[in-house]
């Protein structure tokens, strides 16, 4: 389908380190199906990679909500919610 897809191409670019058009899929593939979690996860992946932890965090807490099950985004939460403390911490 449709959502697959553009999740698909996404990974492609985020592969390529094609950050913002990746980003842009996923997105696309969100507002095409919003109850399909694997598109918040990886568009999740990216903000994260960039330093936009709170962004991050959102995302992965819509996966979690879709799929409470999903480990990986459990994971990954902890980890930005870690990351963005200390970045507060250090002041920047």
């Amino acid at each position: 389908d449709l959502a697959t897809a553009l999740n698909d191409r996404g990974q492609i670019k985020y592969l390529r380190v094609e950050f913002a058009a990746a980003v842009e899929d996923y997105t696309a593939a969100i507002a095409c199906q919003p109850g399909f979690e694997v598109p918040y996860y990886n568009r999740g992946l990216v903000l994260y990679r960039l330093g936009c932890f709170d962004e991050a965090i959102k995302d992965f807490r819509k996966v979690l909500e879709l799929n409470p099950q999903f480990e990986d985004a459990a994971l990954s939460l902890k980890q930005a919610i870690l990351d963005k403390e200390e970045k507060q911490k250090r002041g920047y």
